[in-house]
């Protein structure tokens, strides 16, 4: 009875999706990053507020400092980093493999420190000064994560989740992870206190973003390829399982938690066949709440155009945005 009302509502939320209209978000500013950069897949905000902190195409973290100031270096993800090698480094380059390339952020508001998802170094943690990284999760390990995408953190328990995109491929062969149906994706869970990792699902489908929900009972997961989002239960009598959170008219990435405990999801629409070079793209931001019922729909194409959107997230009443293609991060009112 439970996976039949459980469908019920997933087919009626994604019944609202497609026929509720969009609203427009409204642009408040643009936050450039340093030229030539590109690719603001994730933000971040530190437990003093401050940021947004972003990831780059050339393996660095970047921090928001102000209108004057703009972004400043704060950290980076490869540990035998070569500025004269890596700065500037344009997305796709093959040099990501050795200058890194972060694409999941998250604090531990508790201790400061930033986690990140790296396509090729896996799980680090930067200290909460910024600097050098530590590598806990990476390919040198039994337990590699050998390409890292979306992350989350359990603000009681600073239990991290984190998601493989792929066991087959690289960042760098994007496009053919997109047409090959390769299902090898993984969630897992880094537990620091005891420096040790778990598998909990396997073969998904280009999985990306990660949200803990509010009471901590569930992780949820997006499968790009699958136009869903799976949810794994932590705690209760259903611990241990996981159901279909949403299906979306869409492919989700990057899910992010807001004040209230619901969840903001970047949705792109792809119009044409997944193989022709040029497609049109309709990027929104997908408001959820945590019985996965689509409450808002932000349209983010004025903005982005056919560029699709990586993260949309909630701070302070204001919406923040990346994407891996574009050289900035947008800041909206929804």
């Amino acid at each position: 009875m439970l996976n039949i009302v459980t469908m019920m509502i997933s087919v009626f939320a994604t019944f609202i999706f497609l026929v509720c209209t969009p609203s427009a978000a409204l642009l408040l500013n643009r936050l450039p990053l340093p030229s030539p950069l590109t690719g603001p897949e994730a933000l971040a905000f530190d437990r003093n507020g401050s940021g947004p902190y972003v990831s780059s195409s050339d393996g660095r973290i970047f921090k928001y400092v102000g209108p004057n100031e703009g972004f400043q270096e704060y950290a980076y993800t490869s540990p035998n980093r070569n500025k004269i090698t890596c700065d500037g480094l344009a997305d796709f380059s093959t040099l990501q493999a050795t200058c890194g390339r972060p694409l999941g952020l998250g604090f531990n508001h508790q201790t400061g420190e930033l986690y990140v998802a790296d396509a090729y170094f896996g799980l680090l943690k930067i200290g909460a000064n910024g600097g050098p990284p530590i590598q806990l999760v990476g390919p040198a390990q039994g337990n590699s994560s050998m390409f890292a995408d979306g992350l989350d953190i359990d603000p009681d328990t600073g239990i991290v989740y984190f998601t493989e995109a792929s066991a087959n491929f690289q960042i760098k062969d994007i496009s053919t992870i997109l047409t090959s149906g390769d299902s090898t994706g993984r969630l897992l869970k880094y537990d620091p206190s005891t420096n040790q990792t778990t598998v909990l699902l396997s073969d998904l489908a280009v999985p990306n973003g990660v949200a803990v929900s509010r009471d901590g009972s569930f992780v949820l997961v997006s499968e790009f390829m699958e136009n869903r989002i799976q949810r794994f239960w932590l705690k209760g009598p259903r611990a241990n399982l996981s159901d279909t959170f949403i299906r979306l008219a869409g492919k989700p990435d990057n899910i992010k938690r807001n004040s209230r405990g619901q969840f903001w999801v970047a949705v792109n629409s792809y119009l044409g066949l997944p193989r022709r070079p040029i497609r049109r793209v309709l990027p929104s931001g997908v408001r959820i709440s945590e019985n996965g019922l689509v409450l808002q729909v932000v349209s983010l194409a004025q903005e982005y155009g056919t560029e699709p959107a990586s993260e949309v997230q909630e701070f302070n009443g204001t919406l923040y945005a990346g994407s891996l293609f574009v050289s900035y991060a947008s800041i909206f009112i929804p």
